[in-house]
């Protein structure tokens, strides 16, 4: 069996005040998530729990990023969280901290055979 992605999804969430990078992480995971209803695991007769979850959080301070925090928004699957140099800091007028804007991407995956390659006709001439 080999992992097949089935799906992307993208956000991006902010923290305007509190430069909690973490915070902005998980707005734009949510993002990603509340804009769609995936239905993956029905669809190819899965158990949800079989759904391999990879999450990217971008943001430009990945180390401050708490990756089980971020995990435990997803009620099933498998979810594996990195956070990776990205996303914005942009200073704030008052020259005292920035604005942390976060980039998310997640990427649904089972663990399924390829699909048989090859097309085959149906019927006769």
């Amino acid at each position: 069996m080999a992992k097949k992605r089935v799906a992307m999804e993208l956000g991006m969430g902010s923290s305007l005040r509190n430069q909690d990078y973490t915070k902005a992480g998980l707005r734009a995971v949510e993002n990603a998530l509340w804009h769609n209803a995936l239905s993956m695991a029905d669809a190819f007769g899965f158990p949800k729990d079989s759904m391999i979850i990879d999450v990217d959080i971008a943001v430009q301070n990945p180390d401050a990023v708490d990756r089980q925090r971020i995990a435990q928004v997803f009620p099933y699957g498998q979810v594996s969280v990195t956070a990776s140099q990205g996303g914005l800091d942009v200073e704030k007028p008052s020259g005292d901290g920035v604005t942390v804007i976060a980039h998310a991407a997640i990427v649904v995956s089972f663990d399924m055979e390829p699909a048989a390659s090859g097309h085959q006709s149906q019927g006769g001439e």
